[in-house]
C-alpha cells in the first residue's frame, strides 16, 4: 500500500479491525519510510449486475430504485421500516447469488412481491397493479381472490 505522505510502498499494518456491518476492513498502516500513520479500508468488490428491463434496455441495478419501489407500495401502511430494509437485502442477495451478471427486471419483480405478499396484501397488491399492469378492476378482484384463496388454504 502506497504511503499517502511520502509515497513509499513499504508499510506495515499496525490494527485492522471490521466495521459495523461487517462489510469492510478498517486498518492502520505505518510507512516504513517516513513513520506516518494512514488508513486504509478492504472491501469486497461486487460485480455490478445489470438489469434487462421489458423494453431489452440494460441498466445497473439500483438497491435504493428497489426500495422506492417498495416504500412506494407500503406507503401509508403500517409497515416498520426494518422489513422493508431486511426485503431490500434479502433481494439483493437473491440478486447476487444468482450468480448471473444479469437479471430481468421481471424476476426482480417477482421476488418483491414474493417478499410483500408476506409482509403486507395491500401493498402487495398495490405492487402488483403496477408491476402487471392492471387495466381493469377485473385484475384487481382476480388478484385479490387469489390471496384470499391462498389465505383459506392455509388455515
Amino acid at each position: 500500500m502506497k504511503c499517502s505522505y511520502c509515497g513509499c510502498i513499504d508499510s506495515k499494518v499496525v490494527d485492522s479491525r471490521q466495521n459495523e456491518d461487517g462489510s469492510s476492513i478498517r486498518r492502520r498502516r505505518e510507512c516504513m519510510k517516513c513513520g506516518k500513520r494512514f488508513t486504509t479500508y478492504e472491501t469486497i468488490e461486487m460485480t455490478p449486475i445489470m438489469v434487462v428491463k421489458k423494453n431489452g434496455a440494460r441498466q445497473q441495478f439500483s438497491s435504493s430504485k428497489l426500495k422506492a419501489g417498495i416504500l412506494r407500495a407500503c406507503e401509508k401502511r403500517p409497515v416498520p421500516m426494518i422489513r422493508i430494509d431486511r426485503l431490500v437485502e434479502d433481494i439483493e442477495r437473491k440478486i447476487q447469488n444468482n450468480l448471473n451478471d444479469e437479471i430481468t427486471s421481471a424476476q426482480i419483480g417477482e421476488y418483491v412481491m414474493e417478499g410483500l405478499k408476506s409482509i403486507d396484501e395491500v401493498a402487495y397488491v398495490r405492487f402488483a397493479a403496477v408491476y402487471r399492469e392492471f387495466k381493469d378492476i377485473e385484475s384487481w378482484l382476480s388478484e385479490i381472490n387469489t390471496i384470499l384463496k391462498d389465505k383459506n388454504s392455509d388455515k
